[in-house]
């Protein structure tokens, strides 16, 4: 996995490769609207994108509120353990930031996948921008 590189940062230095990726996932692919996917979180948030080479494949956002958020790997790069990559890195920079929790709204076929990065389905199914999900939670030793 030595070819991945991640870079974390502000929606300034990360917006054009986050929203490239955005797009591809959530607005072409799963029918989002674009309305829906644009909010006032990003400018507020911590981006993280990894590249294949200089590529941009996956990209997430870390809110104030230790949201999760709009976590995305391109089509052509699923099942390689990015996603985990992604993941384990939003998990090491909230924990150096002293979060005591992570929450996140899953889509309901990426269940296991989070559960099995140690998140905890919380409450009931809703539809969100009509896709099924659930909330999770991960929180850390000591909180």
């Amino acid at each position: 996995m030595s070819q991945f590189t991640i870079r974390t940062g502000s929606w300034d230095e990360l917006k054009n490769d986050a929203k490239l990726i955005r797009e591809q996932v959530f607005i072409q692919e799963q029918q989002i609207a674009v309305e829906d996917e644009w909010d006032a979180e990003d400018a507020v948030s911590v981006h993280f994108v990894i590249y294949d080479q200089d590529q941009p494949i996956a990209t997430a956002r870390l809110l104030q509120n230790n949201s999760v958020g709009r976590v995305a790997v391109l089509k052509s790069h699923r099942g390689l353990g990015i996603g985990k990559l992604l993941m384990q890195q939003i998990t090491q920079q909230a924990k150096h930031q002293q979060r005591e929790f992570l929450k996140l709204s899953s889509q309901v076929h990426a269940i296991q996948f989070y559960a099995g990065l140690g998140f905890k389905v919380e409450g009931e199914q809703y539809l969100d921008c009509g896709i099924p999900h659930i909330d999770m939670r991960l929180l850390f030793a000591g909180a």
